[in-house]
C-alpha cells in the first residue's frame, strides 16, 4: 500500500510540475515522450516481423514422368509421287483423292505439246533400241551356249589322252578352247543383265514422257492437283552440252498401310535419352485443343549441323491421325523417356545442391532443419526423393521475410542441367529465397 501511495504522490507530483511548465515546454515533452513510445514500438514490431515467413508444399507419393521435347513439322512415310516430265494438256482425270489405284493405273491423260511429242518420240526410239540389244544379247546367248557345249564335248571325247606323249599339246588346246568358251557364256550373262536394266531405265523414260499417266505404286490417292484442260508446264535446265526437264508432281499415292510421320530435332543432350519404341505426345497449331500419342520411329545419329548447332532428325509414327492433317505442319513433340510410379516427389524449388550433396529444408514444429537427401529422377516440376524426405513432410520451397527486397537464388541439382529444360529438370528449377 505505502509503494502504491509513493507512485500516487510522484505521479502527482510530475503532473503538478507539468502544469506550471509553459506551453513551449509542455509540447516539447509531450513529443519526447511520443518519440520515445514511437521507438520501443518500432523495435517490438521489428523483431516480430524479422520472423522469417516459409513457402512449403508437402512431400507426395506419386508419378514422375520425366521427358524431352522438341518442335519439327509433319511428314509424309510411304508416299510415292505421281509425276510426269511430259508437258501439255490435261484431257481426263481418272481418279480422284482418296481412290484406291494399283500399280500402273491411269491416274490422266495428257494432250502433249510438240516438245513433249518429240521427247516422247525420241524416248521410244531409245526403248526400241534397248529391246533389239536385249534380244540380240539373248541370241549371242544361245550362240555362245552351243560353243561351249561343242568344245566341251571335243574336249571330253578328244584323241590327246590316248598319247601322252605324242597327243598331249592337243589336249592342251582343246582343255583351253573348252574353259575359254565356258568365260565367254558366263560374260554374256552379265551382258543380257545390263541390256534388262538398260530396257527398264528406256521404258521409264518414255513413261515420264508419255501422254499417260499412271501410277507408280499401289495405294490411296492423295494432293491431286489436276483439272481437265490445266495446262502442265515443265521447268527445263540448259547447260552448254544438254538441256534436262524435271518432273512435275500432280499428287502422290500413299500406301495402305501407311502411317503419317513427323520429323523432329534433337539436341546432342536429349538424343542420347531417346530411343526407338518410346512413347510421344503430340501437338498441334493446326489443331490447339488435340493431343496425338505415337512412337519413335527411327533417329538420324549421323545428325546435322546448321549454324554451328547439331542436332539429330527423329521420325516419329502417328498411331492414328485424321486425314486432315497436312505435311509441313508443325508439331511440337514430347517423347516419353520413363514413368515412375508410386516415388516420394518434392518440388525442384525444394532441392539444394552444395558440394556435390543435395538437401532439403524440412519444416517441423514451426522450425527450418536441413536433412541430406538422395535424389532420381526430375521432371520440369516434381523431384524424386529416394531416401531423406517421408511422404507428408513439409519441405521449405522459399523463404520470404518482410521490410527488405534482397533475393538470393540457389541453383537446384538439375538447373539449367540436361534437355535445356527438358526431361532430367530444366532450366527453371531454382530456389528463390527472400530475405
Amino acid at each position: 500500500m505505502q509503494l502504491l501511495s509513493s507512485i500516487k504522490e510522484k505521479i502527482t507530483s510530475l503532473f503538478s510540475y507539468f502544469l506550471q511548465l509553459s506551453l513551449f515546454k509542455k509540447l516539447v515533452l509531450v513529443g519526447v515522450v511520443l518519440l520515445l513510445g514511437w521507438f520501443g514500438y518500432s523495435k517490438v514490431l521489428a523483431q516480430k516481423s524479422a520472423k522469417p515467413q516459409y513457402q512449403t508444399a508437402t512431400a507426395t507419393r506419386g508419378t514422375l514422368i520425366t521427358s524431352v521435347t522438341s518442335s519439327g513439322t509433319v511428314s509424309s512415310a510411304g508416299n510415292a509421287s505421281i509425276a510426269t516430265q511430259a508437258t501439255g494438256v490435261v484431257t481426263e482425270v481418272l481418279v480422284a483423292n482418296g481412290d484406291y489405284v494399283d500399280q500402273g493405273d491411269t491416274i490422266a491423260k495428257l494432250s502433249l505439246d510438240q516438245s513433249s511429242q518429240q521427247k516422247q518420240t525420241a524416248a521410244y526410239s531409245s526403248y526400241l533400241s534397248a529391246q533389239n540389244s536385249l534380244n540380240s544379247a539373248k541370241n549371242q546367248m544361245n550362240a555362245l551356249q552351243a560353243a561351249l557345249f561343242q568344245a566341251n564335248q571335243t574336249f571330253v571325247n578328244g584323241k590327246g589322252t590316248k598319247d601322252p606323249v605324242t597327243d598331249d599339246p592337243t589336249y592342251i588346246i582343246q582343255r583351253a578352247n573348252w574353259l575359254k568358251a565356258e568365260t565367254d557364256y558366263s560374260n554374256q550373262k552379265n551382258v543380257i543383265a545390263q541390256s534388262e536394266a538398260a530396257l527398264s531405265s528406256a521404258w521409264l523414260s518414255y513413261s515420264q514422257t508419255s501422254a499417260v499417266v499412271t501410277a507408280p505404286i499401289s495405294g490411296y490417292v492423295s494432293n491431286l492437283s489436276i483439272t481437265p484442260g490445266l495446262p502442265i508446264v515443265g521447268n527445263s535446265s540448259s547447260s552448254t552440252t544438254t538441256t534436262t526437264t524435271s518432273s512435275q508432281t500432280l499428287g502422290n499415292i500413299t500406301l495402305k498401310d501407311s502411317k503419317l510421320t513427323a520429323t523432329v530435332d534433337l539436341t546432342e543432350i536429349d538424343v542420347v535419352k531417346v530411343k526407338a519404341g518410346q512413347k510421344v505426345t503430340m501437338t498441334l497449331d493446326a489443331f490447339p485443343d488435340k493431343t496425338f500419342t505415337g512412337k519413335v520411329a527411327a533417329i538420324n545419329t549421323n545428325g546435322s549441323i546448321s549454324s554451328g548447332v547439331t542436332t539429330y532428325p527423329t521420325t516419329i509414327t502417328f498411331d492414328d491421325a485424321p486425314d486432315n492433317i497436312y505435311p509441313n505442319m508443325a508439331v511440337n513433340a514430347t517423347v516419353i523417356l520413363s514413368i515412375k510410379n508410386d516415388v516420394i516427389l518434392v518440388p525442384v524449388s525444394a532441392v539444394k545442391i552444395a558440394n556435390g550433396s543435395s538437401s532439403v529444408q524440412l519444416l517441423k514444429d514451426g522450425k527450418s532443419t536441413l536433412v541430406t537427401v538422395e535424389v532420381g529422377d526430375s521432371s520440369d516440376t516434381q523431384t524424386e526423393i529416394v531416401s531423406g524426405v517421408n511422404e507428408g513432410d513439409t519441405a521449405i520451397t522459399g523463404t520470404v521475410a518482410t521490410g527488405t527486397s534482397t533475393t538470393t537464388q540457389t541453383a537446384s541439382p538439375f538447373g539449367g542441367g540436361l534437355g535445356g529444360g527438358r526431361g532430367f529438370g530444366g532450366g527453371g528449377n531454382q530456389i528463390r529465397i527472400q530475405r
